[in-house]
C-alpha cells in the first residue's frame, strides 16, 4: 500500500505531458481527415471543373437528375441539350455529371 503512494504524483509534480499528448491526437485526427476526406474532394472538383471546361457541342452528356442528351449550345453559365428530336432543355453546366461519349450524334 505505501509504494501505490509513494508512486502517486504529488501536488506539485502534476504532468505537463497530457497536454503534448492531447495536441499529438488533435494533429492526428487533422492529418487523417485531410487525406481521407479534404484532399479526395478537392481532386475531385477539379476534374469535375475540368471535364466542365472540355465540354463541347454534339457530346453525350448525363445531368445530375439522370437525363441523357446531346449538347447542342452552350453558353459562360448554361448548357442546352437536346434530349430528344427538336426537344431542347437549358442546364446549368454544374449540374452535368458526366460525358457519355465525345463523338457526337
Amino acid at each position: 500500500m505505501e509504494y501505490l503512494i509513494a508512486m502517486a504524483p504529488q501536488g506539485g509534480q502534476q504532468g505537463g505531458g497530457g497536454m503534448v499528448g492531447t495536441l499529438i491526437m488533435f494533429a492526428a485526427i487533422f492529418a487523417i481527415f485531410y487525406f481521407m476526406i479534404i484532399r479526395p474532394q478537392q481532386k475531385r472538383q477539379k476534374e469535375k471543373e475540368k471535364m466542365l471546361n472540355a465540354l463541347k457541342k454534339g457530346d453525350k452528356v448525363m445531368t445530375s437528375g439522370g437525363i441523357h442528351g446531346v449538347v447542342a449550345g452552350m453558353d459562360e453559365k448554361t448548357v442546352l441539350v437536346e434530349v430528344a428530336k427538336d426537344v431542347k432543355i437549358k442546364f446549368e453546366r454544374s449540374a452535368i455529371t458526366t460525358i457519355t461519349d465525345t463523338k457526337g450524334k
